[in-house]
């Protein structure tokens, strides 16, 4: 088993210090948070010398390209919390991947995270029933689980981010934070900046301004009856699209999309995704004995990642070997325990079967999601949360 990181979510309470090369980062405090998040960032339009420039070898430019698209694009998280400074951005859509929300976080609190998948541009036209407006109670043709339609995969033109240009030593804290690479395949992918820098113009079905290539840490989920490869293997749910994110962390997606000016079109199926909401008084007090029961647990391995990561802030193999084990016997006992008597911990699933509660109800959780909520006090779980069988 290996542990594949995830730091994309829950850095509001506890976070593990990281180390890059022989700098050690320390916890920021409110001011530093607040100046790196004041500091000026550079917008890039699309413009010959923009791709001429960053198309340049790393080495000649002497920063490195990263593409984020989960709560990286929110400033509350990738300036805030990490403490990374961008030299420059840009919006970008990359034809060869896809938005998934395949990585499994904690039951009852933060079912899913965002991830990415590999798409096939020439094999992802927009679906019959989303170009006819199919409503959500309806059944799928060819019967997706439980036959409900999901908004996530609604979204049919690849991956949209921002791409950033950070120094060095920042990428390393970018990796650390994503748990030092031990499961993550850090790869590069051909990025197509917008012709233009107004959200209002719709998103290209095929891009066609010049590419450029940047990194992005990739974790794609195990396709059915195959086995997770050695490196970059992870634990996935059977149904890798059954799950919702908390409100919390749709609000990182939604505010980060809007504070990067992506797309209208492309903030408006963000917003669309209906958040995991609790229903019943039975899962509420589910939530609260199985937090209580794997917290203790989680807590300590992340105290040991810090006391025991290495200069890159990689952890040993016995300890990602221990989070591996934890994390799978948290979600083992959801399902032979905590589902069956409390109710589900991964889906809003009231009446049966629809996707998500009324409407009243979603606007609750996402003002909810404004200020604390039921996870402000969880430790940082994106970056260990997701491990391989």
């Amino acid at each position: 088993m290996e542990l594949e990181s995830t730091d994309r979510a829950l850095a509001s309470a506890y976070r593990v210090r990281q180390r890059s090369g022989n700098t050690v980062r320390k916890r920021l405090s409110k001011r530093d948070k607040a100046a790196i998040m004041a500091a000026p960032v550079t917008r890039l339009s699309t413009t010959n010398e923009t791709i001429e420039y960053l198309s340049q070898p790393e080495a000649r430019r002497g920063t490195v390209l990263y593409l984020a698209y989960g709560s990286n694009l929110s400033n509350e998280t990738f300036r805030g919390n990490r403490g990374i400074k961008p030299l420059s951005q840009v919006n970008v859509q990359i034809p060869s991947l896809r938005l998934t929300f395949d990585l499994p976080g904690l039951a009852y609190a933060e079912p899913c995270f965002a991830n990415t998948g590999r798409r096939d541009p020439n094999n992802d036209p927009p679906r019959k029933d989303a170009q006819e407006g199919l409503d959500e109670k309806a059944p799928l043709l060819g019967g997706r689980s439980g036959g409900r339609r999901y908004r996530k995969d609604d979204w049919h033109k690849g991956l949209v981010g921002v791409v950033y240009e950070v120094t060095p030593g920042d990428y390393a804290h970018i990796i650390a934070t994503e748990g030092g690479g031990s499961s993550y395949h850090d790869i590069l992918v051909d990025c197509h900046p917008f012709e233009s820098s107004d959200p209002t113009v719709p998103v290209p079905q095929n891009p066609t301004t010049p590419a450029f290539r940047a990194h992005t840490l990739f974790a794609p989920a195990t396709p059915s009856g195959e086995n997770p490869p050695k490196d970059g293997g992870r634990f996935q749910r059977p149904n890798i699209s059954y799950a919702q994110a908390s409100a919390r962390y749709l609000k990182l997606l939604t505010d980060g999309a809007d504070e990067c000016g992506l797309p209208n079109e492309y903030q408006e199926y963000l917003h669309a995704l209906r958040p995991y909401t609790m229903t019943s008084n039975k899962q509420r007090l589910g939530q609260f004995i199985y937090l209580s029961l794997w917290m203790p647990f989680i807590v300590m391995v992340f105290a040991m990642s810090r006391m025991f990561a290495d200069e890159k802030g990689v952890q040993p193999d016995w300890l990602k070997q221990l989070t591996a084990a934890i994390f799978k016997a948290s979600w083992g006992s959801y399902d032979g325990f905590f589902k069956p008597l409390f109710g589900d911990g991964e889906r809003s699933i009231p009446d049966g079967g629809d996707e998500a509660p009324e409407d009243d109800d979603i606007v609750q959780a996402k003002a909810k999601a404004k200020g604390s909520t039921h996870t402000d006090h969880l430790p940082d779980l994106e970056k260990a949360a997701h491990v391989a069988p």
